[in-house]
Formats: C-alpha cells, structure tokens, sequence
C-alpha cells in the first residue's frame, strides 16, 4: 500500500509577487481555504495520510497551518466559528506530517530527492499543490492509487492541452493500453510545438517506485542547474515501465493568475456556496 505523499513546497511564486515576498504561495486562499489544504485533503482521501513537505525559507505558514493555535482556538471555542476550523482539526488529527527543507531551488528532481529520507524505500504520491484538482468521486491521487495497486509501477497523470501551450509542461508519448491509460514511450519537458510528441501534459500528480530516487542521483543536471523529474521518470520508463494516465476531473493552474481567479471563481459557486 502507498502510505506516503510528498509536497515540494518551496517556491518562491513569483507570479503573484508581491503577495508572496512573504507568503508562500500554497497559503493563497481558494475562497476560505488555503490552496495546499485542498491538495492535503485530496492525499489523505486518497489513503495517504502521512505527508511530507519539502520547504524552504519563508515558508514556515505552511508548517503553522497544520499545527494547533491555541489562542485562536481558545478565543472562538464555544461560538459558531468553531465550524470554520473542523476541515482543518481533521487533518491535524489524523495526518503525520513530517518536513525537510531543500537549500536551493534546482528543479522538481532535487526537491523530491530533497525528501528520500522522510519517504524511504517505498511507493509514494507526489502532488504539486499549484494544480488543483477536483473530481467528482475520488480524487485524482485516489484514481491513481488504484492504478498503482493494479500495475505497481511509476504513474504520472496527463491532460490533454492546447498545442501552443506544450511549451509550458512535460510532455508524453506513449502506446495507448486502454481508455485513459499509456504505456510511456518518450518524455520530452518543456518543447517547442513542433517538437512535442504530443499534447499530453503532465500535472502535478505522481505516483513514484522507491527506485526514482537513484535515477534522480544519476540524471544531469539541465539549464539553470536544474534536475528535471522528466528525465527520471523516463529512465524508469526505458528500463522497465510507466504509465500515464488521463484523469477524470477538471484541473485548475493556479501556479498563473488567470487559473487561481478561475479556480477560485468556482470553488465559490460549486463548493462554498453549496455547503453554507
């Protein structure tokens, strides 16, 4: 079973500067709810409830966050507002959380090799909390692990995008195996148009074999001195196998200002509302 999710937290997030000079960008609020919490609840949904998170400096909200605020929570007990605080109580109570801090920011591959330690020798989820995603049933992390249990390999989750935007993400070609579901024959990340294999993008949801960690160790370093998880995973996929999966869901990029507006836009008409 996967017990464990990863979080790599620690970018600067300097699309919403200067929000985020001194915010870290997981706590934008969605509506009344701090953008990470929303990926929190979807691991924990998902059977993951120990969470590990790959921090940096500034972002001691995060650890904050999921922590107890005994003042807060002593001047509101009693009142009605103690209902604002049940969401968050829940994870408090039930999820291990764990944190580490990457030093310097050199790609998604060293944030996640950044957490091997807390993570160990096992399967574990990996959510970038800039996309939020949101499903009817379970959750994207939860379809995956199901996936996982079938096949028991490195999953990555796919959309399809416009071919002008290709450029944005890592991008796939694989050998359909089913409705939604790829066999991974070529990764390429970031690629101009006319070189993608594809328009299947991947979205901050993995799931990882304990053995991403050594491809990690043995992958070069790319532009900017950045270790691209891309490159990882299509070792994984050379040597053995990886699946790319369309997922059932809508995804919202907040990591961009039009998608945090757009998600937020419909959190409030579709979850806030409906629940007050």
């Amino acid at each position: 079973m996967i017990r464990k999710c990863l979080f790599p937290v620690a970018g600067y997030g300097t699309r919403f500067l200067p929000a985020t000079k001194s915010m870290p960008k997981e706590m934008l609020p969605i509506v009344n709810k701090p953008l990470v919490q929303y990926g929190v609840e979807e691991a924990v949904a998902a059977g993951l409830e120990n969470v590990t998170f790959v921090t940096g400096r500034g972002k001691r909200a995060i650890a904050d966050h999921f922590d107890i605020s005994y003042e807060l929570e002593h001047q509101i007990s009693g009142t009605s507002k103690e209902q604002y605080l049940v969401g968050i109580r829940n994870l408090i109570n039930n999820v291990n959380f764990s944190y580490t801090r990457q030093n310097n920011m050199l790609g998604l591959g060293h944030a996640i090799l950044t957490g091997e330690p807390l993570i160990g020798d096992e399967a574990f989820g990996v959510v970038l909390a800039d996309d939020l995603c949101i499903a009817e049933d379970d959750g994207v992390m939860g379809q995956m692990v199901k996936l996982y249990n079938q096949f028991r390999c490195s999953i990555v989750a796919i959309e399809e995008v416009p071919t002008d935007e290709v450029h944005k993400y890592g991008v796939i070609a694989g050998e359909k195996m089913m409705d939604d579901l790829y066999k991974v024959t070529d990764m390429v990340e970031k690629p101009e148009a006319k070189d993608a294999p594809s328009n299947l993008a991947i979205i901050g949801r993995y799931i990882l074999t304990p053995d991403i960690f050594d491809k990690i160790r043995n992958t070069p370093e790319g532009r900017n001195g950045e270790v691209q998880i891309t490159d990882a995973i299509l070792q994984q996929a050379k040597e053995g196998r990886v699946l790319a999966y369309k997922f059932k869901g809508r995804r919202f990029d907040c990591g961009s200002v039009d998608g945090f507006v757009e998600a937020t836009n419909y959190c409030y008409e579709n979850i806030y509302k409906a629940g007050n």
